[in-house]
């Protein structure tokens, strides 16, 4: 993991920086590498991965709200907070899908609560599977995976690169799955909230007009755990 701040105020800087130590030392994680810029310009000609951002709003040159568009353009999956003391910009900030928006003065607490939801954000879309086929075993990243679907005793795993008839059946996916991001609607499909587009009380529909059958009885659950992560995504 790579963790970058962005801020013309050294004394944010400095703060988040304390922070973040001490939120990877109270999980006893040794701390990923931290960097930071003082300004839009030198944050976008950085070339390294970008991972999690803390990204200022009100910046000489470019603005926060600028810089954030061209690095989501670039990596869809970077975690951006914004942090800032000025409110106005909350809407256009989510227009972009940033992650959190952190007010300045910084509450500690607050800070730690999504941090957690970050890290286990970040963790659910680098986590690396295997998919064991007659013809082989191949490693994808549990986000590409849209749905298992068992039909008779064949597993198929719908991914968005193409599907693959696994070798194991629907238990030793249920296991394997990370489950704050995947759910069993039918005892034939096991989904993955990132893919879901739209859901009523029989089906849930997907990514690549895939589509599952969701049991009446799991209706109430699924919905709510289905709220739940779009709440951590935010």
């Amino acid at each position: 993991m790579r963790i970058l701040i962005c801020d013309d105020d050294a004394l944010i800087i400095e703060q988040l920086q304390k922070y973040i130590k001490i939120f990877f030392e109270n999980i006893d994680v040794k701390c990923p590498e931290l960097i930071c810029f003082s300004d839009g310009e030198s944050l976008l000609a950085d070339k390294g991965e970008k991972d999690i951002l803390f990204l200022d709003v009100e910046m000489p040159g470019m603005n926060g709200i600028y810089v954030g568009k061209e690095l989501k353009k670039k990596n869809e999956n970077i975690i951006i907070f914004i942090v800032t003391s000025y409110s106005e910009y909350l809407d256009e900030a989510m227009r972009f899908h940033v992650f959190r928006y952190l007010s300045k003065p910084l509450d500690k607490q607050r800070f730690f609560r999504n941090m957690k939801d970050a890290v286990d954000l970040y963790n659910t879309m680098t986590v690396k599977i295997p998919v064991e086929t007659k013809q082989g075993v191949h490693t994808l990243l549990a986000s590409s995976v849209i749905a298992v679907e068992a039909q008779g005793r064949k597993v198929t795993v719908h991914t968005t690169l193409c599907d693959f008839e696994s070798t194991h059946n629907m238990q030793y996916w249920l296991e394997l799955l990370p489950k704050n991001r995947f759910f069993q609607t039918h005892r034939s499909f096991i989904i993955n909230f990132e893919h879901v587009t739209d859901f009523d009380r029989n089906l849930v529909h997907m990514a690549d007009n895939q589509s599952a059958y969701l049991t009446k009885r799991k209706y109430s659950s699924f919905k709510e755990a289905y709220l739940l992560y779009l709440e951590s995504t935010r």
